[in-house]
């Protein structure tokens, strides 16, 4: 055999071998026949819309739909307060009382008075009745401090050397939206709000 025929049985095997090595590294398929196979994508649900006369109809328990979970609002004084606050309300329309925002003396305050804690605190606060009409529940007790300052416990009169600043609780509520296909109809999204449950004295903020 000739060195020309010699040489060119070495480099035809030379590559054989190349070839053979990049089909075993590539499972014997050639790089560019690879095929990326995508996630089909999960459609989303459409939101369950409703009218007004379908929700009235509904049973107690229809916010649970939206939720996902046991709804309690009846462990909220935001909730279970709003019957009492319009109990007082009626009252004071009856019978003309000013029910003004007034910051009050401790002056003559008496320690045998059956008063709350919102009267009696050096932060003293009253209740309002919040209303939003696309909100469930849609009616809630909002705290509202009565004194810019705090009261000073030796004349029992409002001091600026403390400022008076609402306590708020994150609650869970459901926001009504109406339907994007159903302008007629409306759905239920789940919404977390601050509601003021109260007042507390603390110390100015300065500059």
């Amino acid at each position: 055999m000739s060195s020309s025929a010699l040489w060119f049985l070495c480099a035809l095997v030379l590559v054989c071998l190349q070839h053979c090595d990049t089909s075993r590294k590539h499972g014997g398929k050639h790089p560019s026949h690879h095929h990326h196979h995508q996630q089909p994508q999960q459609e989303q649900s459409p939101p369950q819309c409703f009218t007004k006369e379908q929700l009235s109809e509904m049973p107690d328990n229809w916010m649970q739909r939206f939720s996902g979970s046991p709804l309690k609002w009846d462990s909220y004084n935001a909730v279970t307060m709003v019957s009492h606050l319009e109990k007082i309300q009626g009252d004071m329309k009856r019978h003309r009382r000013n029910t003004g925002k007034k910051c009050p003396s401790f002056k003559f305050i008496s320690q045998e008075d059956p008063k709350g804690h919102s009267e009696r605190s050096l932060s003293p606060w009253r209740y309002r009745i919040n209303e939003d009409e696309n909100r469930y529940p849609k009616k809630l007790a909002f705290a509202e401090c009565l004194c810019h300052g705090c009261i000073n416990t030796r004349d029992g009169e409002e001091s600026a050397t403390l400022n008076s600043v609402v306590l708020e609780q994150t609650m869970m509520v459901l926001r009504r939206k109406p339907c994007p296909h159903s302008p007629a109809t409306f759905t239920f999204e789940v919404d977390y709000i601050k509601v003021p449950v109260g007042c507390t004295c603390v110390v100015p903020r300065y500059g």
